[in-house]
């Protein structure tokens, strides 16, 4: 079974640092665009990084110059290193993937969501 497995979050104070992790699990035929997004309490998620395949990468305002999206595709994994924490980047973050799969000679594709990871930036 395929999934999206998070790790790293937890707790810093303010100009901290943290490293998210994304793992592809399972047999995937193909990872197309990863990306990171966020909740916090009471608000509508939104992004926060985006990286295709072919390594072109997008970061809201909020983020730019602080936080770092990448992947090593020979892990199927992906990484968000977040500095400079602020208060405000205090949230869940999930993991995405647009995964092709190859099974009973068919390809499907789909988004595939982490289960979350809890980020609190504290003053």
């Amino acid at each position: 079974q395929v999934q999206l497995v998070e790790s790293g979050g937890g707790s810093v104070q303010v100009g901290g640092s943290l490293t998210l992790s994304c793992l592809v699990s399972g047999s995937v035929f193909k990872i197309g665009v990863m990306g990171w997004y966020r909740q916090a309490p009471g608000k509508q998620r939104e992004l926060a990084a985006l990286m295709s395949d072919t390594g072109n990468i997008n970061y809201a305002n909020s983020v730019k110059g602080r936080f770092t999206i990448s992947r090593d595709n020979a892990k199927n994994t992906m990484y968000l290193q977040m500095d400079s924490l602020k208060p405000e980047d205090s949230a869940v973050y999930y993991c995405t993937a647009v995964l092709t799969l190859y099974n009973n000679s068919r390809y499907q594709r789909g988004d595939y969501w982490g289960q979350g990871t809890q980020v609190t930036v504290s003053s």
